[in-house]
């Protein structure tokens, strides 16, 4: 009992619904798996079996080239990744140098104008010191003289026997 083998879409041979893998009444594939014996009615080498090895073997080399196929699309797409991620990487480092590089004028121009400012403050200090230096001199030189003045003036008065004018002791009259 010989049944003719129809082509079914792309061109393949599909074996007789009765096989796994090929499709049955509905044109679902019921199995991927190795196929059923063959029933005991054909004898052994007839075109119905020979068809059907045929037909697995085409069946088992297109599966073989999708796997192939989706082995490769797979590696691509992580090759994609994986150069995307290295070029981000290399982005990333790359904007962080310019950053920290910038960073580190900024600090290197504050530390300087903190140099500068503080030797200004410095020089400031010492001006101020040396103001008061001479405010103290002076102050000193006055008190000087106003004693001298004091002792000459109160050794005149003893010489001439007389009293100041001025009365710094009003209490006594």
């Amino acid at each position: 009992m010989e049944t003719q083998q129809e082509p079914t879409k792309a061109g393949a041979v599909a074996a007789p619904p009765g096989v796994a893998g090929e499709p049955a009444v509905g044109g679902r594939v019921l199995d991927n798996g190795p196929p059923a014996p063959a029933t005991p009615t054909t004898p052994p080498g007839s075109a119905t079996d020979r068809d059907a090895v045929l037909a697995k073997v085409e069946m088992n080399r297109k599966l073989s080239m999708v796997k192939a196929w989706e082995e490769n699309q797979k590696s691509k797409a992580d090759n994609r990744a994986e150069h995307k991620m290295s070029s981000i990487l290399s982005w990333e480092n790359t904007k962080k140098a310019a950053v920290q590089a910038k960073l580190r004028t900024r600090e290197e121009k504050l530390e300087k104008k903190k140099a500068e400012y503080a030797e200004k403050m410095r020089n400031r200090i010492a001006m101020i010191h040396k103001e008061a230096e001479e405010q103290r001199a002076a102050v000193e030189a006055r008190r000087q003289e106003e004693m001298i003045k004091c002792e000459e003036t109160a050794a005149k008065h003893r010489s001439q026997g007389t009293t100041p004018k001025k009365k710094f002791l009003t209490c006594f009259g």
